[in-house]
This record gives structure tokens, sequence and C-alpha cells, in this order.
């Protein structure tokens, strides 16, 4: 009987340690499911907007420029605000024929009183690029135009040789993606990556002239289940 009796003591300690490492594996799976989920959440439209460039290391040089109306701006007074910025043209087709998504896209993101959408023309006078928007909006443009007509910005501190080319850069001036070319700048994948921003949810996928490094392409596919 003492024998039966010392049984449970023996393996009372063993069935703890299954427990408590069955529960581990338990509270990993449930972390590594919520971490999946939180990616898929952030990377899925980087992932299927696939920037130029996606990062996190380059910030936005310091300038000024006047805008359409002779006002002097400083691009350092929209920090605290996460921008949309496009750079374009009135030579520029492409440009020309997205102005009409850059303006939807600035009428869907002015509720967000911390997103700011704006445009720069290197056009040579002001009165070329409001006529040039006039005629593609069929109205006033809805968002800010600044003019930098030597490309002293632009070119010199942006480093863009074509147009039209556009940044979304977050609140502390750091470039999260870079678009070259024309896109359906309304779309819902463009809104929510700039919400993403906007809230500070950043995706690690990095891109460079148009190429995600391997990890990237790993993420990306695993986000959209490939």
């Amino acid at each position: 009987m003492s024998e039966q009796g010392d049984a449970p003591s023996v393996f009372h300690p063993i069935a703890q340690l299954v427990f408590v490492a069955a529960a581990a594996v338990g509270v990993y799976s449930f972390v590594s499911v919520a971490r999946e989920g939180e990616s898929r959440a952030a990377c899925a439209a980087v992932c299927n907007l696939r920037p130029t460039y996606a990062g996190y290391e380059r910030r936005v040089p310091a300038f000024q420029l006047t805008d359409v109306r002779g006002n002097k701006v400083d691009f350092a007074a929209y920090k605290g605000k996460v921008v949309v910025l496009n750079l374009w043209t009135r030579t520029c087709g492409p440009c020309m024929e997205e102005m009409p998504e850059i303006a939807d896209l600035a009428r869907i993101l002015k509720p967000m009183s911390d997103v700011a959408l704006v445009t720069i023309s290197t056009d040579e006078t002001t009165q070329e690029a409001v006529d040039a928007l006039k005629s593609v909006l069929r109205e006033e443009a809805p968002f800010p135009v600044l003019m930098d007509p030597e490309s002293s910005v632009v070119k010199g501190k942006l480093g863009t040789n074509l147009f039209p080319e556009t940044w979304i850069i977050d609140k502390n001036g750091v470039i999260r993606a870079r678009f070259d070319g024309p896109r359906e700048w309304s779309s819902s994948m463009v809104v929510e990556m700039v919400e993403k921003v906007r809230l500070g949810t950043y995706c690690p996928v990095t891109a460079r002239g148009g190429k995600f490094s391997p990890e990237s392409e790993k993420l990306c596919e695993s986000v959209s289940g490939g």
C-alpha cells in the first residue's frame, strides 16, 4: 500500500513539467500567429503596391520653395504629418494623366489632419503650372503646388530625373516609400498604406531600384499566401 501511495508524488513534478512545456508551446504558437497577423496587416499594401524604393534610412533633405501664390514654404513645417509628395511637370504626359488620381487622393486624405498631399512642379512659370492643372482637373488643384523651375530641389536635393515620382514620408521626415511612374492613387491600397504610416505601423520590407530584397520577397509571399 505504501508503494502505491507514493506513486503520485513521483509523477506529479513530471506532470507539471509537461503542462508547463505544453503551455509554452501554446504561448509561442499564439505569439507567432499574432506576429504573422501583424505582418500581414502592416505589409499587405506595400507588398501589393511594390514601390521602387522602400526602407527607413533615408530622410527628406531640408528645403524651401515658393508656392503658386508666392508664399515661401519650408518643408520642415510638415513635420508631424505624413506627406504624400508628388513631383511633376506639365511636359510629362504620365504626370498629367495621373493628376486626376492625385487630386482624388488629396480629397480622400483631406479629413486626416495629420496627413498632407503636396506637389512640386518644375515648370518655368507659375502660370504654366496652374494652367496645366486646370486643363486636366477642370478646377483649382485641391493640394498645394510648390514651384522649382530650376530643379534645385527636385533634382539637386531629391535626385529626381524622371517624372512622375511620388514619395510617402512619415511624420519624422523618413521616406517610407517612393513610386516611379503613374499609379492609381485613389485606390484602397494606397489609402491603406498611408493609414499604416500615419499610425506608425511600418512594414519591414525594403526595396531598391524596384527590386525587393530576398527577405522582403519571402515576407511578401507569406503575406499574399504564395
